[in-house]
C-alpha cells in the first residue's frame, strides 16, 4: 500500500510539473503578448466573444491611453502606462482577428511546437497588407497604359516625319485637291480667317489624308488595343487554342496530305528562316518581298545560297567602305593589341 501511494504521489507531481511547464513555455517572449496571456491582459476568458473583447479593450484603453494620463490618478508612471497601453493594444489586435486568435489559441494548446509558432506569427506579420493579386493587376494595367501611349507617340512621330517627305506630301496634297478639300472659297466679312488659320487647316487635312491612306507597318504602325499586355493576357487562352489548331492544320495539310505552300505559308517560312518578327517582316518593302518569292527562299537550299550571297556582298561593301578601312588600320596600328611605352 505504501509503495502504491508513493507511486501515485510521484505521478501527481510529474503531472503538475508537466502542466506547469506547458503553461509557461506556451507563452514565448517576442510573440503576441510575450510572456503574458493576451486573455489575462484584457481580463477576459478564452470563451469571450468578440464584443466582450472589444468592451474590455475600450475600458483599459481609456485608463492607460497616453493622452488621458493624469499624474497622481494611479500608481503607474507615464512610461509604465504607455507600455501597458501598448500591451493592451497588442492583446486586442490578437484577439479581435479570428484567424490570428485561432493561431494564438493553437500556440497555447500546443506549446511543444516552438518553431512552428515563430513561423506562423512572422508569416502573418510580414505578409503584405494588400492582396498580391491586386498589386499584379495594377502593375499589368500600368505597363499596358505605358505601352499604348508609347506606341501612339511613335505613330505620331512617324506621321509627322511623313509630313516632311515631299513624295508623300505632294501625293496627299493632290488627293486633297481632287476631293475639293483645299479648293474651298475663302470666307468674307466676320467669318474671314487669317492666313495662319487657313494654313493650319490645310496642314491638318494633309495630315489626315496621310494617316488614312498610308499603311505604316513595323514598329511605327498604328497602335492596336489588342496588342497591349493586358489584352494579350486576357486573350491568351484563345491565342493558345488558335496556335494549337494552326499547328495541327499545318501538320495535316503539308506533312500528311503534302499540299503545296501558298504565298502566305511561303512568306511565313521565309520569315522564320530570317528570324524576324511579324512586325519587322511587315516593315520590308513590297518589292523585296516579291524578290524573296521569285527566288523561292522558302526552300532551305535556296535560302542558304541567298544568305551566302548577302554575306559576300556585305563583305565587299565593308572592304570598299572608307570608314571600315580606317577602322582596320586603327586596329592594326593602334588597336588594343598594340603595346607602347611612354617617354620619360
Amino acid at each position: 500500500m505504501a509503495a502504491s501511494s508513493e507511486l501515485r504521489l510521484t505521478l501527481c507531481i510529474c503531472l503538475v510539473l508537466i502542466l506547469g511547464f506547458s503553461s509557461v513555455s506556451a507563452l514565448i517572449e517576442g510573440l503576441y503578448c510575450g510572456t503574458q496571456s493576451c486573455y489575462d491582459v484584457l481580463g477576459v476568458s478564452r470563451d469571450a466573444s468578440k464584443a466582450e473583447v472589444g468592451r474590455a479593450y475600450r475600458q483599459l484603453a481609456r485608463r492607460y491611453h497616453p493622452d488621458r494620463y493624469q499624474p497622481g490618478e494611479s500608481d503607474d508612471s507615464r512610461e509604465t502606462a504607455h507600455q501597458k497601453f501598448l500591451l493592451v493594444a497588442t492583446a486586442y489586435e490578437t484577439l479581435k482577428d479570428e484567424e490570428l486568435r485561432k493561431d494564438y489559441d493553437y500556440m497555447l494548446d500546443h506549446p511543444e511546437e516552438y518553431y512552428s509558432h515563430y513561423y506562423t506569427y512572422y508569416r502573418r506579420r510580414l505578409a503584405p497588407k494588400v492582396d498580391v493579386r491586386i498589386v499584379i493587376l495594377v502593375t499589368i494595367c500600368a505597363v499596358s497604359l505605358f505601352q499604348y501611349f508609347s506606341w501612339w507617340s511613335s505613330y505620331t512621330e512617324a506621321i509627322n516625319y511623313l509630313m516632311t517627305v515631299p513624295k508623300y506630301r505632294i501625293q496627299a496634297t493632290e488627293l486633297a485637291k481632287q476631293q475639293g478639300l483645299l479648293n474651298r472659297t475663302r470666307e468674307k466679312g466676320k467669318n474671314r480667317r487669317s492666313k495662319e488659320e487657313i494654313r493650319e487647316e490645310e496642314e491638318q487635312i494633309i495630315k489626315d489624308i496621310i494617316k488614312n491612306k498610308i499603311d505604316i507597318k513595323g514598329g511605327y504602325q498604328k497602335p492596336n488595343v489588342s496588342d497591349i499586355l493586358l489584352c494579350k493576357i486576357i486573350l491568351f487562352p484563345y491565342h493558345l487554342c488558335t496556335y494549337v489548331a494552326w499547328n495541327f492544320s499545318w501538320f495535316y495539310r503539308f506533312t500528311i496530305r503534302r499540299e503545296e505552300y501558298g504565298d502566305e505559308e511561303r512568306l511565313y517560312i521565309i520569315r522564320k528562316y530570317m528570324k524576324m518578327s511579324q512586325a519587322q517582316f511587315d516593315g520590308l518593302d513590297n518589292s523585296l518581298i516579291e524578290t524573296f518569292l521569285k527566288q523561292q527562299l522558302w526552300i532551305k537550299e535556296n535560302y542558304e545560297t541567298y544568305k551566302e550571297e548577302q554575306e559576300e556582298e556585305m563583305k565587299k561593301k565593308m572592304a570598299t567602305d572608307s570608314r571600315w578601312k580606317r577602322y582596320r588600320r586603327w586596329m592594326k596600328s593602334e588597336g588594343p593589341g598594340r603595346i607602347t611605352f611612354a617617354d620619360d
